[in-house]
């Protein structure tokens, strides 16, 4: 082996030759300045489904991307064969800056982390009132990550022909959001989807709810020409419904200018992505009541300013209330 000393020279080096007569490899990637806008309607196993201006192309991720993922909603670059025809695929470049991000976890100690809808505006929140029971503590974490991720939440109560509306109402009341309650003849002649349908105007909603509360029957109202299989039947031992729904999907919304995101079924919710301390800023009455809070305050412990504050009328109370709770969802299970 040959060594140099100290004071080489650029003679002194040997070049390897390219026997393959190919380009020597580059770390200066193309910017793709005249790459096309797309929006990702849903990944099915590596292959994206992406819309560029009025066509649909089937895409792949770039490899200069890395680990970086797309998800459903993403606005991306890509390049390549943009037709859109039988056989073609493109390539994603790159993933443009995300204004939301809904994000869950397997669990409260998983610390993988997975971004389920990109660029929201809206987290429809399904529950249905009965067959299967409201579950509000999965409700509860919904809300959480809709607040922590940038999203307004809006929930849709189905199935009000099997058990009232107001006391779960009441259980989210102080919390202001907004809500629909629909029943089943109201789905079947089209009245729920057309008052659902009011919320989501010119809006990108992702909806979210545990199986078998008629969140895809919901959204095959919303979008017909685009119809999912609804969902199959609920197990009277476990009363949950079976997963009909299997990948995120955003379909356009006729007449309203907004998109619906149906997504699949969730069992459970974690929050382990979720910084407590985050939650807080989907309270604005509250926020200015935690100057005098300490460093760090996890606005659920003894030293907490908050409490004196609402004491002093500057608040109500019910909405501290709503707030720790939230705060706590994440030390309970959602079957609590």
């Amino acid at each position: 082996m040959r060594r140099y000393g100290k004071h080489t020279d650029e003679d002194d080096i040997r070049s390897r030759p390219n026997r393959k007569g190919n380009r020597p490899r580059t770390h200066i990637r193309p910017k793709h300045e005249d790459a096309a806008e797309g929006l990702v309607l849903t990944v099915d196993r590596g292959r994206l489904t992406c819309l560029v201006d009025d066509r649909v192309v089937l895409a792949m991720k770039a490899r200069e991307l890395g680990r970086k993922a797309a998800v459903v909603g993403d606005r991306v670059a890509i390049v390549g064969d943009l037709s859109g025809r039988k056989d073609t695929l493109a390539r994603i470049v790159r993933i443009e800056e995300r204004t939301s991000v809904l994000r869950r976890t397997a669990d409260d100690d998983d610390p993988y982390e997975r971004v389920v809808v990109a660029n929201a505006d809206q987290l429809a929140v399904v529950t249905a009132l009965a067959d299967p029971e409201p579950r509000p503590r999965l409700i509860d974490r919904c809300l959480v990550a809709a607040f922590d991720g940038g999203l307004e939440p809006l929930l849709v109560l189905t199935k009000s022909d099997l058990a009232p509306a107001d006391k779960l109402l009441e259980l989210y009341g102080d919390l202001d959001i907004p809500y629909v309650v629909t029943s089943r003849a109201e789905l079947d002649s089209g009245e729920a989807a057309d008052r659902v349908r009011e919320q989501l105007d010119g809006r990108i909603t992702a909806f979210v709810g545990h199986s078998g509360v008629g969140k895809t029957t919901l959204v095959n109202a919303l979008v017909p020409e685009e119809r999912r299989r609804t969902t199959g039947h609920v197990n009277a031992v476990t009363g949950r419904g079976r997963h009909t729904t299997t990948s995120a999907l955003a379909l356009p919304l006729a007449g309203a200018g907004g998109w619906v995101i149906d997504t699949p079924g969730v069992r459970s919710f974690g929050l382990a992505h979720v910084d407590p301390s985050r939650v807080i800023h989907a309270f604005p009455d509250l926020e200015p009541g935690t100057e005098g809070c300490p460093r760090a305050c996890s606005h659920d412990e003894p030293d907490c300013a908050l409490d004196a504050w609402v004491a002093e009328g500057h608040a109500d109370p019910a909405r501290l209330y709503s707030l720790r709770r939230l705060l706590a969802t994440r030390e309970r299970t959602e079957g609590d």
